[in-house]
């Protein structure tokens, strides 16, 4: 029973930050720590890297992987979130929510434009060529696309609340994008090489590159949530001096009618 109420309590501590208040609360004690976090993270993640060897048969080029790669996850995952958010949105209908997703997706945009941007540069070496129409090149760029339209869709609107539901609908729309990045080396012929570190088996890739790949991911994810908290935490002040405009509005707008009919 102890175990039970315990478990109720960490729920209801995690469904409390819902509340913007007690958001705004959490997210001024969490950015200091999880930026500094990130700083350590990207730092170690940096030192690994430069120090991992040459690859037989990439040379130096390799060192582009740990820029690349977990760029590539963050902007799969950072949609996931906004996905997750977007269901928020529609069935409860929490504002919440639609802070979180409105707040991932230029992060995610940025995510997804550097591991096109670095691919380019990793592929001309090893490929010949800048770019390559293959699956997996194509529907990551389909996915930065996305990402720029839901931007856009939610700057077409005045007021949050009125795009809430059109973009929480439109990025699950979207959300089809992720399995065919995910499997697109799966299902067609591309120029990517299959999964090499999220096998059911051991990973194929040697330690020497796979630890700094998975620091280098977690120093990613870490400023991800970080900017992201940050993003939030403006959205929120940015709402709340919208909503004080308004009210400063009807005031003065009612003040106008009394003087008016007084005058009368």
């Amino acid at each position: 029973m102890t175990t039970m109420t315990a478990d109720t309590q960490k729920i209801s501590g995690v469904w409390s930050l819902a509340n913007p208040g007690r958001f705004m609360g959490f997210a001024n004690r969490a950015v200091p720590v999880m930026g500094t976090v990130a700083i350590l993270l990207l730092l170690l993640g940096l030192y690994l890297s430069f120090n991992a060897p040459e690859d037989y048969q990439q040379g130096y080029t390799v060192l582009i992987m740990f820029i690349h790669v977990p760029a590539a996850w963050l902007a799969m995952m950072t949609y996931t979130i906004m996905a997750i958010s977007a269901i928020g949105t529609i069935v409860w209908r929490h504002p919440m929510a639609d802070v979180s997703l409105r707040s991932a997706a230029p992060l995610g945009a940025v995510f997804t434009f550097l591991a096109l941007a670095t691919g380019s540069l990793w592929g001309k070496p090893m490929w010949g060529t800048w770019w390559e129409w293959d699956a997996r090149m194509t529907s990551v760029l389909i996915l930065l696309i996305i990402y720029l339209g839901l931007i856009a869709l939610s700057k077409a609107f005045e007021e949050p609340a009125e795009a809430a539901q059109p973009v929480a609908i439109m990025t699950l729309t979207g959300f089809v994008i992720i399995p065919v990045i995910k499997f697109s080396v799966d299902w067609w012929n591309t120029l990517h090489q299959p999964a090499s570190v999220s096998r059911f088996d051991r990973p194929a890739m040697s330690a020497e590159f796979l630890y700094p790949l998975l620091v280098m991911a977690a120093a990613y994810m870490a400023i991800f949530f970080t900017l992201h908290i940050m993003t939030m935490r403006n959205e929120v002040l940015a709402r709340r001096i919208r909503s004080i405009k308004r009210q400063a509005a009807r005031r003065n707008s009612s003040k106008a009618t009394l003087l008016h009919e007084d005058e009368a």
